[in-house]
Protein backbone atom coordinates (compact mmCIF):
# COMPACT_ATOMS: atom_id res chain seq x y z
CA UNK A 1 0.00 0.00 0.00
CA UNK A 2 1.45 3.67 -1.18
CA UNK A 3 2.15 5.70 1.93
CA UNK A 4 1.19 9.49 1.59
CA UNK A 5 4.47 11.92 1.30
CA UNK A 6 2.46 14.49 3.48
CA UNK A 7 1.72 12.21 6.56
CA UNK A 8 3.61 13.13 9.43
CA UNK A 9 5.79 10.34 10.25
CA UNK A 10 6.90 9.35 14.49
CA UNK A 11 8.06 6.46 16.25
CA UNK A 12 6.90 5.20 19.20
CA UNK A 13 8.48 3.25 21.70
CA UNK A 14 8.00 1.94 25.43
CA UNK A 15 9.76 3.64 27.95
CA UNK A 16 11.58 0.15 29.31
CA UNK A 17 12.60 -0.13 25.42
CA UNK A 18 13.94 2.71 24.85
CA UNK A 19 15.97 2.25 28.37
CA UNK A 20 16.88 -0.34 27.04
CA UNK A 21 18.58 0.98 23.55
CA UNK A 22 19.33 4.23 25.72
CA UNK A 23 21.80 2.28 27.52
CA UNK A 24 23.48 0.51 24.35
CA UNK A 25 23.81 3.43 22.51
CA UNK A 26 25.41 5.57 24.67
CA UNK A 27 27.29 4.09 27.20
CA UNK A 28 29.41 6.39 28.10
CA UNK A 29 32.66 5.46 25.70
CA UNK A 30 31.79 8.62 23.58
CA UNK A 31 31.75 6.01 20.53
CA UNK A 32 28.72 4.82 17.91
CA UNK A 33 27.05 1.70 18.61
CA UNK A 34 24.43 0.37 16.97
CA UNK A 35 21.06 -2.11 16.69
CA UNK A 36 17.89 -2.43 14.85
CA UNK A 37 14.26 -2.23 15.30
CA UNK A 38 11.62 -3.82 14.07
CA UNK A 39 8.06 -1.96 14.41
CA UNK A 40 4.36 -2.15 13.70
CA UNK A 41 2.88 0.51 11.64
CA UNK A 42 -0.15 2.23 12.67
CA UNK A 43 -1.59 4.56 9.66
CA UNK A 44 -4.53 7.36 10.46
CA UNK A 45 -5.23 10.61 8.63
CA UNK A 46 -2.56 12.26 9.33
CA UNK A 47 0.22 10.25 10.53
CA UNK A 48 1.54 7.14 10.06
CA UNK A 49 2.85 5.96 13.67
CA UNK A 50 5.63 3.29 13.68
CA UNK A 51 5.39 1.04 16.60
CA UNK A 52 8.65 -0.28 18.00
CA UNK A 53 7.74 -3.82 19.11
CA UNK A 54 11.74 -5.50 19.15
CA UNK A 55 15.30 -3.88 19.70
CA UNK A 56 17.93 -5.94 18.27
CA UNK A 57 21.56 -4.77 19.77
CA UNK A 58 24.66 -5.10 17.35
CA UNK A 59 27.52 -6.36 19.44
CA UNK A 60 30.46 -4.37 18.80
CA UNK A 61 33.04 -5.83 16.80
CA UNK A 62 31.34 -8.88 16.20
CA UNK A 63 27.88 -7.05 14.58
CA UNK A 64 28.67 -3.91 14.42
CA UNK A 65 31.88 -3.54 12.71
CA UNK A 66 34.42 -0.93 11.16
CA UNK A 67 32.70 0.65 8.00
CA UNK A 68 34.34 0.09 4.34
CA UNK A 69 32.41 3.56 3.41
CA UNK A 70 31.75 4.86 6.87
CA UNK A 71 32.69 5.10 10.51
CA UNK A 72 31.02 2.09 11.33
CA UNK A 73 28.37 -0.11 9.72
CA UNK A 74 26.47 -3.45 11.10
CA UNK A 75 27.31 -6.74 9.31
CA UNK A 76 25.88 -8.65 6.79
CA UNK A 77 24.79 -11.53 8.16
CA UNK A 78 22.79 -9.07 10.81
CA UNK A 79 20.75 -7.04 8.27
CA UNK A 80 19.81 -10.10 6.81
CA UNK A 81 18.95 -12.05 9.61
CA UNK A 82 16.54 -9.35 10.86
CA UNK A 83 15.48 -7.86 7.92
CA UNK A 84 14.15 -11.53 7.03
CA UNK A 85 12.52 -11.44 10.87
CA UNK A 86 10.90 -8.22 9.56
CA UNK A 87 9.74 -9.73 6.16
CA UNK A 88 8.18 -12.49 7.91
CA UNK A 89 7.00 -10.76 10.74
CA UNK A 90 5.38 -8.08 8.50
CA UNK A 91 7.02 -5.30 10.36
CA UNK A 92 8.79 -2.21 9.46
CA UNK A 93 12.91 -1.99 9.57
CA UNK A 94 14.75 0.84 11.04
CA UNK A 95 18.85 0.42 11.20
CA UNK A 96 19.61 2.72 14.78
CA UNK A 97 22.76 4.00 15.44
CA UNK A 98 24.21 7.05 17.46
CA UNK A 99 26.10 10.69 17.30
CA UNK A 100 27.77 12.70 19.78
CA UNK A 101 25.57 15.62 20.82
CA UNK A 102 22.64 16.22 22.86
CA UNK A 103 20.29 18.32 21.48
CA UNK A 104 20.23 18.37 17.49
CA UNK A 105 21.47 15.31 15.28
CA UNK A 106 21.38 14.53 11.66
CA UNK A 107 22.58 11.99 9.13
CA UNK A 108 26.17 12.46 8.05
CA UNK A 109 26.79 12.47 4.41
CA UNK A 110 28.03 8.89 4.26
CA UNK A 111 25.02 7.43 6.41
CA UNK A 112 22.87 8.68 3.44
CA UNK A 113 24.95 7.68 0.39
CA UNK A 114 24.93 3.96 2.60
CA UNK A 115 20.49 4.27 2.52
CA UNK A 116 20.72 4.70 -0.85
CA UNK A 117 22.89 2.04 -1.90
CA UNK A 118 21.03 -0.24 0.07
CA UNK A 119 17.97 0.31 1.16
CA UNK A 120 16.14 -0.23 -1.93
CA UNK A 121 17.13 -4.01 -2.22
CA UNK A 122 15.85 -3.91 1.76
CA UNK A 123 12.56 -2.59 0.27
CA UNK A 124 12.39 -5.54 -2.12
CA UNK A 125 13.47 -8.77 0.63
CA UNK A 126 10.70 -7.33 2.87
CA UNK A 127 7.59 -7.34 0.54
CA UNK A 128 7.49 -3.48 0.07
CA UNK A 129 7.68 -2.88 4.08
CA UNK A 130 8.91 0.85 5.62
CA UNK A 131 12.65 0.47 5.80
CA UNK A 132 14.88 3.25 7.39
CA UNK A 133 17.50 4.23 9.40
CA UNK A 134 17.19 6.32 12.78
CA UNK A 135 20.08 8.16 14.25
CA UNK A 136 19.78 9.15 18.24
CA UNK A 137 21.90 11.63 19.91
CA UNK A 138 21.62 11.88 24.27
CA UNK A 139 18.00 13.98 23.68
CA UNK A 140 17.52 14.17 19.87
CA UNK A 141 16.81 11.57 16.86
CA UNK A 142 16.41 11.98 13.23
CA UNK A 143 15.10 9.19 10.66
CA UNK A 144 15.29 8.39 6.70
CA UNK A 145 12.48 6.85 5.95
CA UNK A 146 11.88 4.60 2.57
CA UNK A 147 8.32 3.82 1.60
CA UNK A 148 6.44 3.32 -1.70
CA UNK A 149 5.76 6.68 -2.73
CA UNK A 150 9.36 8.00 -1.76
CA UNK A 151 11.03 9.05 0.55
CA UNK A 152 10.41 11.27 4.44
CA UNK A 153 11.81 12.38 7.41
CA UNK A 154 10.89 11.05 10.86
CA UNK A 155 9.18 14.03 12.63
CA UNK A 156 9.65 12.59 16.22
CA UNK A 157 9.91 9.50 18.52
CA UNK A 158 7.66 8.88 21.33
CA UNK A 159 8.88 7.59 24.55
CA UNK A 160 5.63 6.25 26.59
CA UNK A 161 6.17 5.53 30.00
CA UNK A 162 6.22 7.07 33.38
CA UNK A 163 6.50 10.30 31.48
CA UNK A 164 5.47 10.81 27.45
CA UNK A 165 8.58 11.86 25.81
CA UNK A 166 8.74 13.16 22.31
CA UNK A 167 12.19 13.85 21.07
CA UNK A 168 13.35 15.55 17.67
CA UNK A 169 15.80 16.53 15.12
CA UNK A 170 16.39 19.24 16.88
CA UNK A 171 14.50 21.56 19.34
CA UNK A 172 11.24 22.46 18.57
CA UNK A 173 10.18 26.40 18.26
CA UNK A 174 8.82 27.93 21.17
CA UNK A 175 5.40 27.56 21.65
CA UNK A 176 3.20 30.65 21.28
CA UNK A 177 1.86 31.71 24.31
CA UNK A 178 -1.12 29.95 26.14
CA UNK A 179 -4.25 32.11 25.53
CA UNK A 180 -5.22 33.77 28.52
CA UNK A 181 -8.14 31.42 29.50
CA UNK A 182 -5.81 28.83 30.59
CA UNK A 183 -3.35 31.48 31.88
CA UNK A 184 -3.38 30.26 35.74
CA UNK A 185 -2.97 26.64 34.69
CA UNK A 186 -0.23 27.40 32.62
CA UNK A 187 1.81 28.41 35.11
CA UNK A 188 2.62 25.16 36.06
CA UNK A 189 3.23 23.05 33.25
CA UNK A 190 3.91 26.44 31.09
CA UNK A 191 3.00 26.95 27.35
CA UNK A 192 4.84 23.85 25.79
CA UNK A 193 2.60 22.13 28.36
CA UNK A 194 -0.46 23.63 26.84
CA UNK A 195 0.58 23.05 23.16
CA UNK A 196 1.14 19.77 24.02
CA UNK A 197 -2.74 19.30 25.16
CA UNK A 198 -4.00 21.19 22.65
CA UNK A 199 -2.30 18.70 19.97
CA UNK A 200 -3.81 15.40 22.31
CA UNK A 201 -6.74 13.79 20.97
CA UNK A 202 -8.50 11.84 23.74
CA UNK A 203 -10.67 8.50 23.99
CA UNK A 204 -13.36 7.92 26.61
CA UNK A 205 -14.78 5.11 26.75
CA UNK A 206 -18.18 5.00 29.19
CA UNK A 207 -19.76 8.71 29.36
CA UNK A 208 -21.62 8.06 32.78
CA UNK A 209 -21.32 9.12 36.36
CA UNK A 210 -17.06 8.72 36.00
CA UNK A 211 -16.54 9.56 32.26
CA UNK A 212 -18.58 12.61 31.81
CA UNK A 213 -16.21 14.03 34.75
CA UNK A 214 -13.61 13.05 32.65
CA UNK A 215 -14.54 14.71 29.77
CA UNK A 216 -15.48 18.45 31.26
CA UNK A 217 -12.06 17.79 32.71
CA UNK A 218 -10.10 17.27 29.76
CA UNK A 219 -12.40 19.94 28.12
CA UNK A 220 -11.61 22.71 30.64
CA UNK A 221 -7.72 21.95 30.69
CA UNK A 222 -7.77 22.27 26.52
CA UNK A 223 -7.31 18.93 25.25
CA UNK A 224 -7.83 19.77 21.43
CA UNK A 225 -10.06 16.41 20.93
CA UNK A 226 -11.79 13.65 22.35
CA UNK A 227 -13.13 10.31 20.91
CA UNK A 228 -16.39 9.85 23.07
CA UNK A 229 -18.35 6.48 22.89
CA UNK A 230 -20.90 4.97 24.35
CA UNK A 231 -24.46 3.48 22.87
CA UNK A 232 -26.51 4.81 26.44
CA UNK A 233 -28.81 6.93 26.76
CA UNK A 234 -29.35 9.15 30.10
CA UNK A 235 -32.26 8.05 32.64
CA UNK A 236 -33.85 9.45 35.90
CA UNK A 237 -31.30 7.69 38.12
CA UNK A 238 -27.80 8.62 36.39
CA UNK A 239 -28.71 12.45 36.26
CA UNK A 240 -27.64 12.79 39.80
CA UNK A 241 -23.82 11.70 38.49
CA UNK A 242 -23.54 12.62 34.72
CA UNK A 243 -21.72 15.78 34.49
CA UNK A 244 -24.94 18.22 32.51
CA UNK A 245 -27.60 16.20 32.43
CA UNK A 246 -31.25 17.54 33.60
CA UNK A 247 -34.65 15.67 34.39
CA UNK A 248 -35.43 17.56 30.96
CA UNK A 249 -32.31 15.31 29.30
CA UNK A 250 -34.04 11.47 30.95
CA UNK A 251 -37.96 13.20 29.35
CA UNK A 252 -38.63 14.97 32.45
CA UNK A 253 -38.93 11.80 34.71
CA UNK A 254 -41.24 9.70 32.45
CA UNK A 255 -39.03 6.99 31.96
CA UNK A 256 -39.16 7.09 36.53
CA UNK A 257 -38.87 3.56 38.44
CA UNK A 258 -42.25 4.30 39.25
CA UNK A 259 -43.69 3.75 35.73
CA UNK A 260 -44.53 0.36 34.20
CA UNK A 261 -41.29 -1.48 32.85
CA UNK A 262 -42.60 -1.51 29.10
CA UNK A 263 -43.49 1.89 29.87
CA UNK A 264 -40.10 2.89 31.15
CA UNK A 265 -38.64 1.09 28.17
CA UNK A 266 -40.51 3.56 25.66
CA UNK A 267 -40.05 6.64 26.85
CA UNK A 268 -36.28 5.65 27.55
CA UNK A 269 -35.96 5.69 23.55
CA UNK A 270 -36.94 9.40 23.93
CA UNK A 271 -34.11 10.36 26.35
CA UNK A 272 -30.44 11.75 25.70
CA UNK A 273 -27.73 9.91 24.34
CA UNK A 274 -24.87 10.12 27.11
CA UNK A 275 -22.41 11.06 24.78
CA UNK A 276 -24.76 13.96 23.47
CA UNK A 277 -24.65 15.41 26.90
CA UNK A 278 -21.06 14.87 27.00
CA UNK A 279 -20.52 16.86 23.56
CA UNK A 280 -22.98 19.19 24.52
CA UNK A 281 -20.60 20.09 27.98
CA UNK A 282 -17.07 19.94 26.27
CA UNK A 283 -18.21 22.37 23.89
CA UNK A 284 -19.53 25.08 26.46
CA UNK A 285 -16.59 24.60 28.38
CA UNK A 286 -14.08 24.84 25.52
CA UNK A 287 -15.68 26.03 22.18
CA UNK A 288 -12.51 25.24 20.37
CA UNK A 289 -12.64 21.60 20.77
CA UNK A 290 -13.07 18.38 18.16
CA UNK A 291 -15.59 15.91 19.24
CA UNK A 292 -15.86 12.86 17.47
CA UNK A 293 -18.73 10.72 18.86
CA UNK A 294 -19.74 7.42 18.81
CA UNK A 295 -23.33 6.53 20.15
CA UNK A 296 -22.59 2.68 20.06
CA UNK A 297 -20.66 0.05 21.71
CA UNK A 298 -16.77 0.11 21.76
CA UNK A 299 -16.51 -3.55 20.29
CA UNK A 300 -17.71 -2.10 17.11
CA UNK A 301 -14.78 -2.66 14.85
CA UNK A 302 -14.99 1.40 13.14
CA UNK A 303 -15.41 2.78 16.95
CA UNK A 304 -12.63 0.36 17.86
CA UNK A 305 -10.46 2.07 14.70
CA UNK A 306 -11.57 5.52 16.10
CA UNK A 307 -9.92 5.33 19.38
CA UNK A 308 -6.75 3.61 18.11
CA UNK A 309 -6.30 7.15 16.53
CA UNK A 310 -5.86 8.31 20.45
CA UNK A 311 -2.55 9.69 22.20
CA UNK A 312 -5.05 8.50 25.81
CA UNK A 313 -7.44 6.43 26.47
CA UNK A 314 -9.92 6.45 29.59
CA UNK A 315 -11.63 3.30 30.38
CA UNK A 316 -15.15 4.37 32.06
CA UNK A 317 -17.07 1.82 31.28
CA UNK A 318 -17.38 -1.38 33.14
CA UNK A 319 -17.81 -4.26 31.05
CA UNK A 320 -15.56 -7.54 30.32
CA UNK A 321 -15.92 -6.34 26.37
CA UNK A 322 -14.88 -2.97 26.97
CA UNK A 323 -12.27 -3.79 29.06
CA UNK A 324 -10.94 -6.56 26.26
CA UNK A 325 -10.99 -3.66 23.51
CA UNK A 326 -9.56 -0.79 25.81
CA UNK A 327 -6.29 -3.38 26.64
CA UNK A 328 -5.45 -4.06 22.87
CA UNK A 329 -5.82 -0.90 22.15
CA UNK A 330 -3.05 -0.01 24.60
CA UNK A 331 -0.77 -2.56 23.78
CA UNK A 332 -1.65 -3.06 20.00
CA UNK A 333 -0.84 0.67 19.07
CA UNK A 334 1.27 1.81 22.44
CA UNK A 335 -1.27 4.07 23.37
CA UNK A 336 -0.81 4.75 27.12
CA UNK A 337 -4.60 4.34 28.83
CA UNK A 338 -5.79 4.11 32.65
CA UNK A 339 -9.51 2.45 33.56
CA UNK A 340 -11.45 4.36 35.94
CA UNK A 341 -14.20 3.04 38.49
CA UNK A 342 -16.07 3.04 42.06
CA UNK A 343 -17.46 -0.03 43.40
CA UNK A 344 -20.61 0.13 46.23
CA UNK A 345 -20.88 -3.94 46.90
CA UNK A 346 -24.09 -5.02 48.70
CA UNK A 347 -24.36 -8.14 49.98
CA UNK A 348 -27.76 -9.32 48.45
CA UNK A 349 -29.23 -11.46 51.20
CA UNK A 350 -28.37 -8.90 53.98
CA UNK A 351 -28.21 -5.49 52.64
CA UNK A 352 -24.66 -4.44 54.42
CA UNK A 353 -22.83 -2.39 52.17
CA UNK A 354 -19.26 -3.90 51.82
CA UNK A 355 -15.52 -2.60 51.35
CA UNK A 356 -16.44 0.99 49.30
CA UNK A 357 -13.93 2.07 47.29
CA UNK A 358 -12.92 4.31 43.92
CA UNK A 359 -9.95 2.88 41.97
CA UNK A 360 -7.55 4.17 39.44
CA UNK A 361 -5.86 1.12 37.25
CA UNK A 362 -3.05 2.47 34.58
CA UNK A 363 -2.24 0.16 31.79
CA UNK A 364 0.67 0.81 29.83
CA UNK A 365 2.42 -0.54 27.34
CA UNK A 366 5.49 -2.71 28.21
CA UNK A 367 3.88 -3.17 31.53
CA UNK A 368 1.42 -5.39 32.25
CA UNK A 369 -2.11 -5.27 30.99
CA UNK A 370 -5.64 -6.40 32.53
CA UNK A 371 -5.43 -10.13 31.03
CA UNK A 372 -2.06 -10.75 32.96
CA UNK A 373 -4.11 -9.03 36.27
CA UNK A 374 -7.33 -11.13 36.46
CA UNK A 375 -9.20 -8.29 35.01
CA UNK A 376 -10.41 -9.91 32.06
CA UNK A 377 -11.67 -13.62 31.91
CA UNK A 378 -13.09 -15.90 29.61
CA UNK A 379 -15.69 -16.74 31.93
CA UNK A 380 -16.67 -13.49 32.37
CA UNK A 381 -16.46 -12.99 28.35
CA UNK A 382 -18.33 -15.81 27.60
CA UNK A 383 -21.30 -14.36 30.30
CA UNK A 384 -21.20 -11.07 28.02
CA UNK A 385 -22.05 -12.91 25.07
CA UNK A 386 -25.16 -14.06 26.51
CA UNK A 387 -29.02 -12.97 26.05
CA UNK A 388 -30.32 -11.19 29.28
CA UNK A 389 -33.13 -14.39 29.28
CA UNK A 390 -29.56 -16.74 29.17
CA UNK A 391 -27.76 -14.60 31.86
CA UNK A 392 -31.10 -15.19 33.96
CA UNK A 393 -31.66 -18.61 33.60
CA UNK A 394 -27.94 -19.43 34.49
CA UNK A 395 -28.66 -16.96 37.56
CA UNK A 396 -25.47 -14.67 36.48
CA UNK A 397 -28.19 -11.73 37.67
CA UNK A 398 -30.80 -11.46 39.62
CA UNK A 399 -32.77 -8.64 37.89
CA UNK A 400 -31.24 -6.78 35.33
CA UNK A 401 -33.22 -3.58 35.57
CA UNK A 402 -31.74 -3.19 39.52
CA UNK A 403 -28.92 -0.56 39.01
CA UNK A 404 -25.96 -0.72 40.82
CA UNK A 405 -25.31 1.29 43.86
CA UNK A 406 -23.34 4.48 42.57
CA UNK A 407 -22.75 7.87 44.05
CA UNK A 408 -21.40 11.05 42.57
CA UNK A 409 -18.43 11.91 44.65
CA UNK A 410 -16.94 8.26 44.65
CA UNK A 411 -16.55 8.66 40.74
CA UNK A 412 -15.20 12.50 41.08
CA UNK A 413 -12.45 10.76 43.03
CA UNK A 414 -11.67 8.16 40.31
CA UNK A 415 -11.79 10.76 37.91
CA UNK A 416 -9.44 13.00 39.61
CA UNK A 417 -6.66 11.24 40.02
CA UNK A 418 -6.93 9.84 36.40
CA UNK A 419 -7.20 13.04 35.36
CA UNK A 420 -4.25 13.64 36.87
CA UNK A 421 -2.47 11.05 36.25
CA UNK A 422 -2.79 11.39 32.21
CA UNK A 423 -2.01 15.54 32.93
CA UNK A 424 1.15 15.04 34.45
CA UNK A 425 2.46 11.97 32.47
CA UNK A 426 1.49 14.17 29.18
CA UNK A 427 3.48 17.39 29.95
CA UNK A 428 6.23 15.15 31.62
CA UNK A 429 5.81 16.35 35.22
CA UNK A 430 5.83 13.10 36.94
CA UNK A 431 8.88 12.56 38.71
CA UNK A 432 10.92 9.31 38.27
CA UNK A 433 10.11 7.92 41.06
CA UNK A 434 6.33 8.32 40.79
CA UNK A 435 5.09 4.50 40.99
CA UNK A 436 2.10 3.23 37.92
CA UNK A 437 0.99 0.75 40.82
CA UNK A 438 -3.46 0.46 40.95
CA UNK A 439 -4.68 2.40 43.27
CA UNK A 440 -7.93 2.41 45.64
CA UNK A 441 -9.44 4.91 47.77
CA UNK A 442 -11.33 3.79 50.48
CA UNK A 443 -13.71 7.09 51.56
CA UNK A 444 -15.05 4.81 54.94
CA UNK A 445 -11.89 4.11 56.29
CA UNK A 446 -9.34 6.88 54.97
CA UNK A 447 -7.54 4.21 53.27
CA UNK A 448 -5.37 4.76 50.37
CA UNK A 449 -4.04 1.17 49.37
CA UNK A 450 -1.71 0.35 46.24
CA UNK A 451 -1.26 -2.53 44.49
CA UNK A 452 1.65 -3.46 41.68
CA UNK A 453 0.17 -4.82 38.41
CA UNK A 454 2.22 -8.00 37.50
CA UNK A 455 3.27 -8.46 33.90
CA UNK A 456 3.64 -12.29 32.01
CA UNK A 457 6.17 -12.40 29.92
CA UNK A 458 4.61 -15.12 27.55
CA UNK A 459 1.37 -13.00 27.48
CA UNK A 460 -0.75 -12.90 24.03
CA UNK A 461 -1.73 -9.19 24.33
CA UNK A 462 1.36 -7.55 25.95
CA UNK A 463 4.30 -10.26 26.09
CA UNK A 464 7.16 -10.98 24.70
CA UNK A 465 6.05 -13.83 22.50
CA UNK A 466 6.64 -13.79 18.91
CA UNK A 467 2.41 -14.23 18.13
CA UNK A 468 1.58 -11.34 20.43
CA UNK A 469 -0.39 -8.49 19.12
CA UNK A 470 2.08 -6.10 21.25
CA UNK A 471 3.03 -2.96 18.54
CA UNK A 472 1.30 -4.86 15.88
CA UNK A 473 -0.78 -2.06 14.66
CA UNK A 474 -2.96 -2.24 12.13
CA UNK A 475 -1.01 -5.56 11.33
CA UNK A 476 -3.03 -7.43 13.76
CA UNK A 477 -6.89 -7.69 14.35
CA UNK A 478 -8.77 -6.23 17.36
CA UNK A 479 -11.01 -7.78 18.99
CA UNK A 480 -14.82 -6.40 17.27
CA UNK A 481 -17.39 -6.90 15.76
CA UNK A 482 -17.60 -6.49 11.76
CA UNK A 483 -21.02 -5.66 11.84
CA UNK A 484 -22.48 -2.36 10.26
CA UNK A 485 -24.01 -1.09 13.15
CA UNK A 486 -22.55 2.48 13.53
CA UNK A 487 -25.42 4.92 12.90
CA UNK A 488 -24.78 6.93 15.66
CA UNK A 489 -21.43 7.93 14.47
CA UNK A 490 -20.49 11.81 14.37
CA UNK A 491 -17.87 14.31 14.06
CA UNK A 492 -18.02 17.74 15.30
CA UNK A 493 -15.36 20.10 13.90
CA UNK A 494 -13.30 22.46 16.15
CA UNK A 495 -14.51 25.61 16.21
Amino acid sequence: MAQDLSLKYELVMSDQLWEELRKHLFPGDHDEHGAIIAAGVAKTDSRIRLLARNAFLAVDGVDYIPGQHGYRMLTAEFVRDHVLFCRDERLAYLAVHNHSGRATVQFSLADLRSHERGYPALREITRNQIVGGVVFAQNAAAGDLWISDGRVSLESVRIVGRNVEEIFPAPPATPREAPITYDRQARVFGDRGQAILRKQRVGIIGLGGVGSIVCEYLSRLGVGSVVLVDPDRVDATSTPRVVGSSPWDATAGLSGRERASWFRRFFARLARLKVDIAAREARRANPAIEIIRHASSVVEEQVAISLSTCDYLFLAADSMQARLVFNSLVHQYLIPGIQLGAKVPVDPASGKIGRIYSVVRPVLPGRGCLWCNGLITSDGLQQEALSPEERKAQRYVEDDDIPAPSVVTLNALAAAHGVNDYLFRSVGLRVPSCSDDYVFIEPRTGAVRLDSPRRDSDCPECGAVSASRYARGDGCSLPVSTRERHKGWSRLGAG
